[in-house]
């Protein structure tokens, strides 16, 4: 394999489609909420991204079959759009390889008539969300900020740079006269954050105007907040004990001179 392929099982015919984007990045927020999307909508797969710029690995699946890593594309209608969504295991593994494939991604979705990307991913604070996680925005044209901020979308509150095909998907739709808008959960950023998904993934079911059924993964986000508790709990303790000061605050003796 010399260049980047997609494999398609079968031709769709699409109408106006929006392409979704969810690949692995921080938090893997955006993987998260687009794989659960796929599942709950039960989409159809529809082709295979192959590529010599993803890591050269196969995965071994539950069934002992072994398959390529890549990304894939996915196919659902709603009432006014059809969807593309881009999910897989990896991103390109480097500046030029992202630019090629996303490229070639752009321009099957612009054969087939799109011309509105929307990417997701996470925004990394360093700190744990207090409350519910906000949803961040960025977005390639003002008309798209002006229609998209009254479903509570903050835009202008972020800095730094969009990396990865979260990023590219929206400056090279750009220069193909697409528009783009880029939903950024906040999140630590150190860890797999399922709160974060799910937050990001009710605000792509407002942008859609679609329903989802989120009970699945308010479950996992439930078992995971159970989780960090207790990490956390058990860090303070063993903080306290270093120190003799408790989790509670007051000076513990460990020893009587």
């Amino acid at each position: 394999m010399e260049k980047t392929i997609i494999r398609l099982k079968k031709k769709i015919k699409m109408k106006n489609p929006i392409l979704v984007e969810g690949l692995p990045g921080i938090g893997l927020s955006g993987k998260i909420a687009a794989d659960y999307l796929i599942k709950d909508k039960r989409v159809k797969k529809i082709g295979n991204i192959y590529s010599p710029y993803f890591p050269p690995q196969v995965l071994m699946r539950k069934n002992g079959i072994a398959r390529m890593l890549g990304m894939r594309l996915y196919h659902m209608s709603l009432p006014k759009n059809d969807l593309l969504i881009l999910v897989g295991d990896v991103q390109a593994s480097d500046a030029k390889a992202h630019f090629e494939i996303t490229d070639k991604i752009l321009d099957f979705f612009q054969k087939n008539g799109g011309k509105f990307v929307i990417t997701l991913g996470g925004y990394g604070t360093g700190q744990r969300p207090t409350g519910e996680p906000k949803v961040f925005g960025a977005a390639t044209h003002q008309e798209v900020i002006d229609k998209y901020s009254a479903k509570g979308i903050e835009f202008g509150r972020t800095k730094g740079s969009i990396v990865g095909a979260a990023g590219l998907l929206l400056g090279l739709g750009k220069l193909r006269k697409m528009q783009g808008l880029c939903l950024m959960a906040e999140t630590h950023g150190g860890y797999i954050d399922p709160k974060a998904a799910l937050v990001l993934l009710k605000k792509l079911a407002q942008v859609l105007e679609m329903e989802v059924e989120t009970d699945k993964l308010e479950h996992k986000v439930a078992e995971g907040e159970k989780f960090i508790k207790k990490m956390e709990e058990k860090a303070a303790k063993e903080a306290g004990e270093e120190t003799g000061v408790s989790s509670t605050g007051r000076q513990d003796l460990g020893y009587i001179r």
